[in-house]
């Protein structure tokens, strides 16, 4: 149930003053984007509250995977590896498949998604394409998360844990004002988290992590009709990696250094102006992403190649959004035009090792022309690569909203214009010495030097137009209860695959030799916009003489030019980005929440997805009415809490005991669907003792510790999977002051 429908912007930014958010019986209205309540919203939606968000320990939206339906983040690698499917849409590099907004700010690169933030006050999941509003990279759907405001509470606030996995955390707020109309506030946190899993051949745990944050929230309204918020946060990331058993052996061994760094500020800032007729908002945005991913690509105890990855990015994005001042009876509307421009600057050098050398080149060479064999002169060279990829986006949108009677009617169109460039350079200085097989004494016959430098220019151009047209029954007076159906366009923003460079210098080197195949660059680093319809049914259905919400849809998306992560046959050391012809995608959600008594409260959610290629031949192999891979078929979560009133005083007033339940599968691994994880299931539960000012939380996750994987892919043909985490245990300590 929420707040009433506000008559005009000034009596709605009284309402919403003290936060962004109003929340009664968690559903929740958005003061910038949206003017409904998140139940007359014709789209499939899922709102977790603070209250839900510290029952789950969710510092992260890592933490509310299988919680919303179809929603699902698997946990694998490093905090770079923030793949998000949603109804078999996703994306495991380059361009995201959701959209995240924190504060209303948007973030540009999902490498950077992965972090923990303190004092949320609610997670907002909008499923199915929300391009009209939030643009490119939400075809899967739009996460917001909000966090506390100075203006809505003044004090201390603490949290620490202590957890399996040598994990430990602490995060300290304050809030006050400085005004009677401003306010600010100052978080940090810190984790440390041991790990879980061991490198056999070094004896060390290698999911180590460390890691520092801060956020400055400023918050005024210095008169009536203007408020001005800024949000500054600040973190720095160490973390180890990766955790990739070899499949055959069920071992986790390789010699080389593995890690992830990351450096991450996000600047925000929201200006709203309330006029006679008009609300005009600015949301103005600076993002710098410093990151370095080192991997022992090969992940075996040999000496085979390395792969570091450092990228520096910038961006800047601009959001003008303008409604009326008074919302009509009958008409509403919201226009804007956003604007954003990102410049990465990254070098990504593969260094092949002896063995490397021996198996990758030498032999390869050597079995082509026996009578001529090769040695390399080192036994360690560098393939060299430099990208410089600045990135440049407009776009204009609208949305018009129309009630008759019971009936809510909305159509929306935002145009988009992206123009992606690459400047790119890879070098190499090495060479090889050619032997005369035929003589007694194996004699030299010819050095050759393998020198290469090359360098170029891509450039794309990009133009979309994403619709989309809704319908809303109410069914009862009371406008909680509906019914609902929506067509919409969704796109994902085509790029360059900078990971395949290193192939196509390898193969650069082998040309030189004679053996190798050239590849047409323009062809194989670029891939191509991915493109949906998504087509939507469902009702919100609220009881309450009952206490039961319930939310139920029915989906079909049908997506043009899928983007597809594959690793290419034979001895390649990077992955690809490529473009399936058509997939299609169909299922349906399921959420609620009973209260059948004050204290007891049952809340589950279902997502089942059947997402499956239309066409897709890779020119190897026919893959059409195969499953997608990597998306989940199911998802399932359950839940039951009771609370206890305990009548001890301030101290402990309330015990709050938990059981729940996540369930995620079948995944199939790869195009083929020779190899997946089945459906399992992880068992929770934890006990909450509450105060006026002080809660402990005893809670255990994967209980039964299942044995379950993350992750599967192939690299110089031999398997790896990722292990599920283990069974954990842990204590959460809350105090304000």
């Amino acid at each position: 149930m929420v707040s009433g429908i506000f008559s005009d912007a000034i009596a709605a930014e009284e309402a919403i003053y003290r936060t962004d958010t109003v929340t009664l019986n968690e559903i929740t209205i958005t003061s910038i984007k949206q003017n409904d309540r998140l139940y007359q919203l014709p789209v499939a939606s899922t709102f977790i509250g603070s209250r839900e968000l510290e029952q789950l320990n969710a510092v992260n939206i890592k933490s509310i995977s299988d919680v919303v339906p179809n929603f699902y983040i698997p946990d694998y690698g490093s905090r770079i590896t923030s793949s998000i499917y949603v109804r078999g849409l996703g994306a495991r590099m380059d361009q995201p498949a959701v959209g995240l907004n924190v504060d209303n700010v948007p973030f540009l690169n999902k490498d950077a998604y992965d972090f923990d933030l303190a004092d949320i006050v609610s997670v907002e999941m909008l499923r199915g394409p929300q391009s009209t509003l939030y643009g490119r990279n939400t075809m899967g759907g739009q996460i917001n998360v909000t966090t506390l405001s100075p203006l809505d509470y003044q004090g201390w606030r603490f949290q620490g844990e202590l957890s399996s996995g040598g994990s430990a955390a602490v995060s300290a707020g304050w809030y006050g004002l400085l005004r009677a109309n401003m306010g600010l506030s100052v978080t940090a946190q810190y984790r440390h988290q041991r790990g879980f899993f061991r490198n056999a051949y070094t004896g060390k745990y290698l999911d180590k992590e460390n890691s520092v944050g801060v956020r400055v929230k400023y918050d005024w309204r210095p008169v009536s009709t203007v408020r001005v918020q800024n949000v500054l946060s600040l973190s720095n990331l160490r973390q180890g990696g990766y955790p990739y058993e070899y499949l055959p052996t069920g071992e986790i061994s390789y010699n080389d250094t593995c890690f992830y760094r990351r450096f991450l500020l996000n600047d925000g800032l929201t200006v709203r102006w309330y006029g006679e007729n008009v609300t005009l908002s600015s949301i103005t945005s600076v993002q710098h992403l410093n990151d370095n991913m080192t991997l022992d690509q090969d992940f075996l105890p040999r000496d085979y190649f390395t792969l570091t990855q450092k990228k520096r990015e910038t961006g800047f994005t601009e959001d003008l959004i303008l409604r009326p001042s008074e919302r009509g009876e009958v008409y509403d509307w919201t226009t804007g035009l956003f604007g954003f421009y990102k410049h990465l600057d990254m070098d990504a050098p593969v260094t092949f090792k002896d063995y490397g050398i021996s198996q990758l080149i030498e032999k390869y060479r050597n079995d082509a022309n026996p009578d001529y064999p090769i040695a390399w002169d080192t036994r360690s060279f560098v393939l060299n690569s430099n990208f410089k990829m600045p990135v440049f986006g407009l776009a204009a949108y609208h949305e018009s909203k129309v009630k008759l009677g019971r009936w809510r009617l909305t159509a929306g169109l935002r145009l988009e214009y992206e123009r992606p460039e690459m400047r790119f350079h890879s070098w190499c200085d090495t060479g090889y010495m050619i032997y005369n097989n035929h003589t007694a004494h194996y004699e030299q016959y010819k050095h050759t030097d393998v020198k290469i430098d090359d360098s170029g220019k891509l450039a794309k151009n990009y133009f979309s137009v994403m619709p989309k047209i809704c319908a809303l029954y109410e069914l009862s007076d009371n406008t909680e209860s509906n019914l609902y159906a929506n067509i919409s366009r969704g796109y994902k923003s085509g790029g360059f695959n900078t990971q395949m460079f290193s192939d196509v210098l390898q193969q650069r080197v082998m040309g030189v030799m004679g053996v190798g195949a050239l590849y047409d660059i323009a062809e194989v680093v670029s891939y191509k916009p991915e493109e949906s319809w998504n087509f939507e049914v469902g009702t919100h259905l609220i009881f309450p003489e009952y206490n039961l919400n319930i939310e139920a849809a029915l989906f079909y998306i049908l997506c043009r030019n899928q983007q597809m992560t594959v690793f290419p046959d034979g001895n390649t050391t990077g992955r690809i980005m490529t473009n399936a012809g058509k997939t299609r995608s169909f299922g349906g959600e399921f959420t609620a929440r009973w209260n059948p008594i004050e204290s007891l409260t049952f809340m589950a959610s279902y997502g089942y997805t059947n997402a499956k290629f239309i066409r897709f031949n890779d020119g190897k192999a026919d893959y059409a009415g195969n499953y997608l891979p990597y998306a989940p078929l199911n998802t399932l979560f359950l839940q039951g809490l009771y609370e206890l009133n305990t009548g001890w005083g301030a101290f402990c007033r309330s015990i709050v005991l938990d059981v729940n339940m996540r369930g995620t599968g079948k995944i199939y691994w790869n195009e083929s669907n020779t190899t997946a994880q089945n459906f399992y299931a992880l068992l929770g539960a934890g006990v909450t003792f509450s105060g006026d000012k002080f809660s402990a939380q005893l809670w255990a996750k994967n209980i039964t510790s299942t044995k379950y994987y993350t992750f599967y892919f192939v690299s110089i043909g031999n398997e790896f999977v990722q292990r599920g985490k283990p069974f954990q245990i842990g204590v959460t300590l809350n105090y304000t002051l």
